[in-house]
């Protein structure tokens, strides 16, 4: 008879009741989750503050990218939208948003969708980082080769694309260089080949000069003109004869310690912004 008092307040029968009741009242039988801690906070806070950072970082980006593509509309000499070459900030900024905005509102609004989206791009895009530095270092050769038909290409579309000029022009001036091979690959640019019916005819860029400014503080942009048809000791005193194959090749070996730098800090942020997003989902 005690143990029958004593189970009597355990009976199926008021085991029902409770049933009904939870029903009624969950929250008597699901207590409210585990605050959480003052650790968990500061991360998703640094998270927000982290991604927000970094969307700007995008924004500004894609900013620039839209600026250049304007301030050139219509593209001159109809060169098509897909090889501008501000179309490169276009779509990094545009990765860079979007990403950016997932980490921003999933640790503002403690969203596992928008979390795992951001962790998942974060992911592809490392991996993708860690294929192309494979690529490159198991393919230099044609990396180079890539390199060298890049630079042919810029040279015959100089007069054609602003944003071409201005790379040529900043390659040849701070490297001091002309031309691909020597300043004689002008030839090939129609506007300075020497049967060219221009003015520039025969002639090469102000930034392939020695001295543009000629001792003075405006650049003279006829320096150039008619050194194609002097000969090599006469143009040696006025342009640089030298390639900038060469001297960007070895410009770039030069760098390669700073260019493995950058792209290892380049992935140990997005490591850092993957492990933040990795520990508010957990907190979620």
């Amino acid at each position: 008879q005690a143990s029958r008092l004593v189970e009597l307040p355990y009976s199926s029968f008021d085991d029902d009741e409770d049933d009904d009741m939870a029903e009624q009242d969950p929250g008597v039988w699901y207590p409210d989750p585990p605050k959480l801690s003052p650790f968990s906070h500061c991360v998703r806070y640094l998270a927000f503050l982290w991604n927000l950072l970094f969307l700007l970082l995008g924004l500004l980006t894609l900013a620039v990218g839209v600026w250049g593509l304007l301030a050139k509309s219509p593209l001159p000499g109809g060169v098509p939208l897909s090889s501008d070459p501000m179309l490169l900030f276009v779509l990094a900024g545009l990765g860079a948003s979007a990403v950016s905005l997932a980490g921003c509102l999933g640790a503002f609004r403690a969203s596992p969708c928008l979390l795992r989206f951001f962790l998942g791009a974060v992911l592809a895009f490392g991996g993708l980082e860690v294929l192309g530095g494979l690529l490159l270092l198991l393919a230099r050769r044609r990396l180079r080769d890539a390199l060298r038909d890049l630079l042919l290409l810029c040279l015959l579309r100089y007069q054609e694309d602003p944003d071409v000029q201005f790379l040529v022009d900043e390659v040849q001036r701070s490297l001091q260089c002309c031309g691909l091979e020597s300043y004689r690959d002008w030839e090939s640019n129609p506007y300075f080949n020497c049967s060219a019916p221009g003015v520039q005819a025969c002639g090469v860029p102000a930034s392939c000069c020695q001295d543009p400014l000629e001792n003075g503080s405006v650049p003279n942009i006829q320096c150039g003109f008619g050194v194609l048809g002097l000969g090599a000791a006469a143009a040696g005193a006025v342009v640089h004869t030298g390639g900038c194959g060469a001297a960007l090749g070895a410009w770039l070996r030069g760098q390669a310690g700073a260019i493995a730098a950058g792209a290892t800090i380049l992935l140990l942020l997005e490591a850092v912004g993957a492990l933040m997003a990795l520990r508010v989902l957990r907190d979620i």
